[in-house]
């Protein structure tokens, strides 16, 4: 008889667990919020997200050579503690791969830290507000100013961050900003303290081209863009790479990025001589969707002209980051949904860049493809790119990465 009960209240059990797992779950994304009151006007949030990169492509040895690299890995929140007050912490590791690995996760090469950590009080309602800290309020481009977790392509050419390691730390600067709306037009200023410990610390200036070397001193930059169709948030500083269909955008924007005697060479009598750099931005930005059951394009382009000085060209960055002129533009389509696994979009970037270290300009170009599993919370990422150096006589060189992102 206790045989016979123990079986019917096993049966009872796994008929009441087959029905609720034939029950239709809700498995849309969430944000990670944790209110402080009842409306929820004050709150927590929650950001975490990993980024695994798969390279393929010809060593010296003409042999494919495949890396695995953990691209990105962070994690951010803020909190809105008042109408008024906002403050924001992000931290987290890029670029790992096999190399810096450490036995016991002691490796330099693999170490956190910090990337953003600032203060925001809203002076006068959408208009203006003032913050301080290490920031990401960046000027030049909307480029410049992108957010990781949405990009149409798997990354953005670093030349778009032409700071990193000049003034700044992994393009956050330690400095105040203000930024605001003012009708249709979006804009952010920042004053910056430089980074003095740079990537050009150690080498000399000399005849030939301008180093960046510096005292510290200020930095100057912003950008401003208008918006005409749909407007877009700035709450955070980071800007969409592709809305999905989701909004109506169209922006046009130009910014700057000012840096009083940065860079130095030397004249024919060997005496030091310092350089103002600056580095300007136009850009326009298009995202919208084509209609009922057509899908959405994406599409923006922008024009840099970098001063760093006399054929500057960053150490280590061969023909990417220097005094010159730069062309990139980018293009993607979503196609309309035709399963329920998910979304495909195929986009298409190229660049031309023209620098005056080097004879020759190089370009670069990038066909690819995702697969959105849940929008940009969960998608797999396909691209070739095929990239020509501008030094004489280089050859063209291709790769195939694939990317499996997931943000929260």
């Amino acid at each position: 008889m206790k045989t016979l009960s123990r079986l019917i209240v096993l049966l009872l059990i796994m008929s009441s667990s087959s029905q609720l797992w034939s029950q239709e779950v809700d498995h849309s994304y969430k944000p990670l919020k944790l209110n402080l009151n009842e409306d929820g006007s004050k709150y927590i949030r929650f950001i975490t997200w990993h980024q695994v990169w798969g390279t393929a492509q010809m060593n010296s040895q003409d042999q494919v050579e495949v890396d695995l690299m953990l691209r990105r890995s962070r994690f951010l929140a803020y909190a809105q503690v008042s109408p008024r007050f906002l403050i924001l912490t992000h931290f987290g590791l890029n670029s790992l791969t096999a190399s810096g690995l450490h036995p016991v996760g002691q490796s330099t090469k693999s170490s956190l830290f910090l990337h953003d950590a600032w203060a925001e009080y809203k002076v006068y309602k959408d208009y203006l507000s003032l913050g301080a800290g290490l920031h990401y309020w960046n000027g030049i481009s909307r480029l410049t100013n992108q957010s990781t977790l949405n990009m149409l392509t798997i990354d953005a050419p670093r030349f778009n961050w032409p700071t990193i390691g000049t003034t700044d730390q992994f393009a956050r600067h330690l400095g105040v900003y203000a930024k605001g709306k003012i009708d249709r037009l979006d804009y952010r200023l920042s004053v910056n303290q430089a980074l003095v410990n740079n990537l050009d610390q150690g080498i000399a200036p000399d005849t030939a081209q301008a180093t960046y070397l510096n005292d510290g001193g200020y930095v100057y930059a912003g950008y401003l863009n208008y918006q005409f169709l749909d407007k877009e948030s700035n709450k955070l500083p980071y800007m969409v790479g592709s809305y999905l269909g989701k909004k109506k955008v169209f922006n046009v924007g130009a910014g700057f990025n000012l840096h009083p005697k940065g860079s130095s060479s030397l004249d024919l009598q060997g005496d030091t001589v310092s350089h103002n750099v600056s580095l300007f931005g136009v850009d326009a930005f298009y995202d919208a969707p084509l209609g009922e059951g057509k899908g959405a394009i994406t599409a923006y382009g922008v024009y840099y002209r970098y001063n760093f000085g006399p054929n500057y060209r960053l150490t280590g960055s061969s023909d990417v980051i220097g005094t010159g002129n730069i062309v990139y533009l980018q293009t993607g389509y979503l196609l309309p949904e035709f399963t329920d696994l998910g979304r495909l979009q195929f986009y298409l970037a190229g660049s031309y860049r023209q620098l005056e270290a080097f004879e020759e300009a190089a370009n670069g170009l990038t066909v690819g493809a995702n697969w959105f599993i849940q929008g940009h919370h969960a998608k797999i990422s396909l691209e070739y790119q095929s990239n020509k150096a501008a030094a004489t006589g280089s050859e063209r060189k291709g790769l195939v990465r694939m990317q499996a992102a997931v943000f929260l």
